[in-house]
């Protein structure tokens, strides 16, 4: 019992964390309506800003008190920054653009980190006491009650300045009213710039103090936003003192976690204890956060109505699957082998992106779990095939089934949740099968498993076929082949999808689903169907990822990389198979990666500083993606060309019934 009590304790300093990064959570989202994704990231901006300020890494070497002041201001203008460059852009843009900008910043702020400080984690110097006291034979470290009483301080100071102050009743009739607002002579946009720099403060701050508990690296602290998002979800991003509360009971509960895992009765994973318990923690939090406070975020009275992306019908499939193929059928053939190989990681990568147009695009149901169900998919293959001997093409067909399945009950447990709700439920459920499934020996294994090459009749299919290409090297084009034949295939079904009676009906369920119940659509059917195209997709993806590499490793199939998956299809084009193109050229090791690397010295960690700018450029001056604005593009042009140059009122008409067939087109 006394070693219970030390652990719960101890899990304070780490609860404080989760608990000041989910009042920064709740208190952006009352000023602009984004669940900032990046809120972790500011605290890892603080705490190495407060630590280069100490240790002379930019030749200062400054006293605690001016260096955690320099910290603060560090946070302050990555909160300043946030706010011009993306959220206040994007204000009324659709809750997805909002999410990936956010994302976009994070991305952002870990490259900046890399290419600042290194991939080495920095050990700081706390400014807390290091001293101890005894709590009912149990010593505690002193800092642990520190931090808890500076959170639940800071969380009365918000809650008094929310309810009592001008800024907390402006806030609060903002969020339920802009319009009202704004006619009140309140100034949205400065309401929104104040509630993110209190935010970014708050984090920062938090960070600075307990970046020594826990460690400060690139990742570490960013992804604590996933625990806190299961806070603020609890408190349906509205109440700081149930956030507050709740994070300090995560961090409790994950530490008591850890010393349950130590007993000889716990299960464990080749002679250790069972991977990813508090990552499946954290999921079942949320589970039960959506079960008791609701499945949807409370409404907010933006100023303008939200716009979703536009879903066009597409057009020319057969001739622009035709022409496509055989452009890569050529260069397939005279690549050399780098290319090559990171053409087929195009098309994989494009495979994937498409299981989120069809889940994402069509349905707004936005998952971060597709990549976690391809290596789902890919570890299976490799069981099936090294392990039970099934030969192809029964092992994939095995493998994708199974992952389709375990995608289908995902989708079946999150009926009631959408939108971005289902994009924080989803990225817990990604992060807990990365530590739980994929960092499990006896399932997956950080060291990778290997996949032998598939044969049909004897004839090598893999990467190793006989056939070479023109410079005679690994990989084989055969294996291009395939994976190009797989791609075109998908592609030509999800854009004949939209044409489709359920791709109506996704459609339908997307824009209003209490609308399409009432026209007869059966909602939880069309979700459903909607989930198994999209894991069936996305497990497909992760066999012949397996192939490819001939092996598979956890990790390629982290909760970062989904996130960073769904800033590029939605950078693409989230809602058209040609946007899931895009975002497969621009995926890891993909054509537009290697050809940075080889002729401009872009690889690594540039290129995720690339991606992070990039994605946020791409939000803001066209939230439809690139293949939209093509689309829209081309649109406009036919509407020039078919405008009449008589006024007469035939004419006119003539010009509005092709506007109207635009409009549903489009």
């Amino acid at each position: 019992m006394e070693q219970l009590l030390l652990f719960a304790l101890l899990g304070l300093g780490p609860g404080a964390l989760i608990a000041g990064m989910a009042l920064g959570i709740v208190v952006t989202f009352r000023g602009s309506g984004i669940i900032n994704l990046a809120t972790g990231a500011v605290a890892m901006l603080a705490g190495y800003a407060f630590w280069a300020l100490q240790s002379d890494h930019f030749g200062l070497s400054l006293g605690p008190a001016a260096s955690l002041a320099g910290a603060l201001v560090a946070a302050a203008v990555t909160g300043l920054l946030s706010e011009y460059l993306a959220f206040r852009p994007l204000r009324n843009a659709p809750p997805l653009a909002k999410l990936a900008a956010s994302l976009g910043l994070l991305l952002t702020a870990q490259a900046a980190v890399l290419l600042g400080f290194g991939t080495e984690p920095r050990q700081m110097q706390s400014l807390l006491p290091d001293t101890a006291v005894t709590v009912l034979g149990a010593i505690i470290p002193v800092d642990r009650f520190i931090l808890a009483g500076a959170v639940v301080v800071l969380t009365l100071i918000l809650i008094a300045l929310y309810r009592w102050t001008r800024f907390g009743l402006a806030s609060r009739a903002a969020a339920e009213n802009e319009q009202a607002a704004l006619l009140a002579g309140l100034s949205t946009k400065e309401l929104s710039l104040t509630g993110t720099l209190m935010a970014s403060v708050v984090a920062g701050g938090i960070g600075v103090l307990a970046a020594p508990i826990v460690q400060l690296d690139s990742t570490t602290l960013p992804l604590q936003v996933v625990p806190a998002l299961a806070a603020a979800l609890f408190a349906r991003f509205t109440s700081l003192g149930i956030a507050c509360t709740a994070g300090l009971l995560i961090g409790v509960l994950q530490s008591v976690l850890s010393y349950l895992s130590t007993q000889t009765w716990f299960p464990t994973d080749d002679g250790n204890a069972l991977p990813g318990v508090q990552q499946l923690l954290v999921f079942a939090f949320m589970t039960v956060a959506l079960f008791l406070r609701g499945a949807e975020l409370p409404g907010r009275g933006d100023e303008t109505q939200q716009r979703l992306p536009s879903v066009p019908v597409p057009e020319r499939l057969r001739r622009t699957a035709l022409l496509s193929a055989g452009v890569c059928v050529v260069a397939l053939v005279v690549f050399p082998f780098g290319f090559r190989q990171a053409l087929t990681n195009s098309l994989i990568g494009a495979v994937i992106v498409m299981s989120l147009v069809v889940i994402t695009g069509f349905v707004e149901q936005i998952s971060v779990v597709q990549l976690a169900l391809s290596g789902t998919a890919g570890f299976l293959l490799s069981h099936l095939t090294a392990d039970a001997h099934i030969p192809f093409p029964f092992s994939p067909l095995i493998a994708v089934v199974a992952a389709t399945a375990l995608g289908v009950a995902i989708g079946v447990s999150a009926l009631r949740v959408r939108g971005v709700s289902l994009a924080v439920v989803t990225l817990a459920a990604a992060l807990a099968m990365e530590q739980a499934l994929f960092a499990n020996s006896s399932f997956g294994g950080l060291g990778g498993v290997q996949v032998p090459s598939p044969e049909l009749f004897g004839i090598s299919l893999g990467t190793d076929a006989s056939f070479r290409g023109l410079d005679s090297s690994e990989p084989s084009p055969v294996f291009g082949f395939l994976v190009l034949a797989v791609t075109v295939t998908i592609g030509l079904y999800v854009a004949n999808l939209r044409r489709t009676s359920l791709g109506r009906q996704m459609l339908a369920v997307r824009s209003n689903e209490r609308a399409a119940a009432a026209a007869g659509i059966n909602v939880r059917n069309v979700k459903v169907a909607a989930f198994g195209i999209s894991s069936f997709t996305a497990a497909t993806a992760g066999t012949l990822y397996a192939y490819n590499f001939s092996s598979v490793s956890a990790g390629r199939f982290t909760a970062l990389a989904s996130l960073g998956l769904l800033a590029f299809a939605y950078v693409g084009g989230i809602t058209m198979v040609s946007g899931a193109v895009f975002a497969g050229l621009l995926s890891t090791e993909a054509l537009i990666p290697h050809a940075l690397q080889e002729w401009f010295g872009i690889s690594g960690t540039w290129a995720l500083l690339f991606a992070g700018v990039s994605l946020i450029l791409t939000l803001v001056m066209n939230p439809d993606g690139v293949a939209g604005a093509r689309h829209r593009s081309k649109r406009e042009k036919r509407l020039r060309r078919a405008a009449p140059t008589d006024k007469s009122g035939p004419s006119d008409q003539a010009d509005g019934q092709i506007q109207q067939a635009a409009e549903v087109t489009g």
